[in-house]
Order: structure tokens, then C-alpha cells, then sequence
């Protein structure tokens, strides 16, 4: 059967959001196979996406070339039958798994040289398409995209409690999610996440902290400042930590892959923006779901998309006050 091999990408947000193309691809051609190939920390969601039918790990870190082994797994690829790729990200490598494979329609936005590679290559216009979704889904075919929505199998919210020894929360549950792995410019302070989280449970709510291993320290701090806050930063698999945000009331968080997460799962969010823009990765609920909110200062200096603050003051986030959050959360 023909198929469609889609070339995901490496960040866990931008998983989220590719959800839109995988959504069209499936409406459009619902009898062909779509298989999406990606770094095998991102591969847990499509779990959560049951318009993917294969999912193939790509074992390559940030940046690596590996090319011989893209050249294995592309000799291995041609006898499985796919007439067509998408390459979401942008990069030259991103392309060699596809034309190793000898797939003959590779469709792609050009860039780093690579349109060589490509049998369509196209020219972004990123005025026309602002954001990431819309870039995305551009490479199917006109139209808005439908936003992302994560399906939970059943059970996935026990089992994850169960496996962490969790008790599904008696009052209500705000998630905190105080890491971003793009660097400190994302990094909303410790202190003000602390803030939050003891004025709500201050309420009688609780309070759980998530994210990766690299989240755990940060987690922690938040948790050491709000006595009662449980962290569950670097306890959770992906796919874990989706089934219990699924269980949210709200979310607080930073512009990271959790925010995705947690939009398409239809929670009530509050994202912070620092040194990124909600013009390009806005929060996309499902349709019914809460709408999302998005806090920015938008001063001169942002966004400035650095991993760290080139000013060395990160005033886009120590300017935007807890005050100005727990309003929010108030107010969805």
C-alpha cells in the first residue's frame, strides 16, 4: 500500500503541533499509511495520535550527521513502500533518510542548501505563515489547520498514577511546568512559579510539578519554596507525564513542549513568554476546550529567540510578576 513518510521533528512542542498536518494528511487520504519518523524521545506522543499508523526512531541526537547510518536506514526504507515524504525540519540532514530511500516525492521547505535533495522544494514565505502549525501544515495544502488534540487510550491516566504511586488529586490540580529545555531565556524565576503554587494551595488545591530529568532541579526549588507541591520532574516518562497533565484543572507554564502538551489535552493553560513569541508557538486548544492564555511583556529587546538573555538582564521575565499569573488562572 502507498504511504506517506512524515520527517518529524526533534522537539517535543513541535511533535505537538505537527499533530495539524498529521490531522489533514489522514482527512485528505484516510486509506493511505502515514508513518512518522523522529529522535525517539519525541516518538511517545504519537502514541496519543491515532492518525499515525507506524512510528520509526530516527536515533540521532541534536545535530548529529550519522551519515552513514542515515544512509542504512534509508536503504532500509525503500523496500517499505512509501511514494511521498514530508521533511518538517529545515535542516540538510533532515533530507538524506528520504532521498537515500530513493521516496519519489520529497516535499520540503528549501534551506541549507539542501533543495538538491528535494523533488519540491519550497520557498517559506514566513510573513504569509507566522506560525510553526501553519508552516507545518502549508506542506499538505492550503486551508487553516485543525488544532492538535491528544487522544488518551484508555486507562493511561491510572496506570500512570498507579506506576508512580500517585492518588488521583482531591481538589483541584494545578500543574506546574518550570523547565524549557531551549535555555534560561524561557525560564520563567523558581520563585515566582513558588508564588503560584502556594497561593493555590493556599485554596486547598494541589500542586504537581513536571518535566524532564533536566527540569528536576528546578523543580525542586519551585517545590522547597511551596511546601506541599509534589515534583514529578524526571519521575514521568512522556508518555506518563501526558496521562497525569491530562488530569489538570490548569496549567501554568513556561513556552516549552509541556505547553504544547498540555493545550492539545483541552487543559486550561497560562503560558509565559520570554525570550520567544506567542505569535509563532501559540498554545492551540482542541475546539470546546478553554481557551489559552498568553503572557508576554513584548518589550523592545523581545523576542529575541536567544537561548540566553544577550542583555544579561531577562527583564521579559523578572518584569512579569506572579501577580500578573495567578490573575490569569483566575480569570480563565
Amino acid at each position: 500500500m502507498a504511504g506517506t513518510l512524515v520527517i518529524g521533528p526533534a522537539w517535543i512542542g513541535d511533535m505537538v503541533l505537527a499533530h495539524s498536518l498529521f490531522q489533514r494528511l489522514k482527512a485528505d487520504a484516510p486509506e493511505r499509511r502515514l508513518a512518522v519518523a523522529a529522535p525517539p524521545w519525541t516518538l511517545p506522543l504519537l502514541r496519543f495520535m491515532p492518525e499515525v499508523d507506524e512510528a520509526i526512531a530516527l536515533p540521532f541526537g541534536h545535530g548529529e550527521l550519522e551519515l552513514l547510518e542515515r544512509r542504512r536506514i534509508g536503504r532500509n526504507l525503500a523496500r517499505a513502500g512509501f511514494d511521498r515524504a514530508i521533511l518538517l525540519p529545515n535542516s540538510l540532514k533532515s533530507a538524506l533518510v528520504p532521498w537515500f530511500a530513493g521516496i519519489p516525492t520529497r516535499i520540503g521547505y528549501a534551506g541549507e542548501g539542501r533543495s538538491v535533495l528535494l523533488t519540491d522544494a519550497r520557498r517559506l514565505d514566513k510573513a504569509a505563515l507566522p506560525r510553526t502549525v501553519d508552516r507545518f501544515v502549508a506542506l499538505a495544502g492550503d486551508g487553516p489547520p485543525a488544532p492538535p488534540r491528544l487522544s488518551l487510550p484508555p486507562g493511561a491516566a491510572d496506570g500512570a498514577l498507579a506506576a508512580l504511586g500517585l492518588q488521583r488529586p482531591a481538589g483541584r490540580l494545578l500543574a506546574l511546568c518550570p523547565g524549557a529545555e531551549y535555555g534560561e531565556a524561557k525560564r520563567w524565576p523558581a520563585a515566582y512559579f513558588a508564588e503560584v503554587a502556594r497561593t493555590h494551595l493556599a485554596k486547598g488545591g494541589q500542586a504537581w510539578l513536571f518535566g524532564g530529568p533536566g527540569d528536576r532541579a528546578i523543580a525542586q526549588e519551585v517545590a522547597d519554596a511551596a511546601p506541599g507541591a509534589v515534583v514529578l520532574a524526571g519521575r514521568t516518562d512522556l508518555a506518563q507525564a501526558v496521562a497525569l497533565l491530562s488530569l489538570a484543572d490548569a496549567v501554568v507554564t513556561n513556552d516549552s513542549g509541556l505547553m504544547h502538551v498540555a493545550a492539545a489535552l483541552g487543559r486550561r493553560v497560562v503560558a509565559i513568554y520570554g525570550s520567544s513569541s506567542p505569535d509563532m508557538t501559540p498554545p492551540l486548544p482542541p475546539a470546546g476546550a478553554p481557551a489559552a492564555r498568553a503572557l508576554s511583556l513584548a518589550l523592545a529587546c523581545s523576542p529575541c529567540y536567544q537561548r540566553r538573555c544577550p542583555l544579561g538582564h531577562l527583564n521579559c521575565l523578572k518584569q512579569l510578576e506572579p501577580v500578573r499569573v495567578i490573575a490569569a488562572l483566575e480569570d480563565a
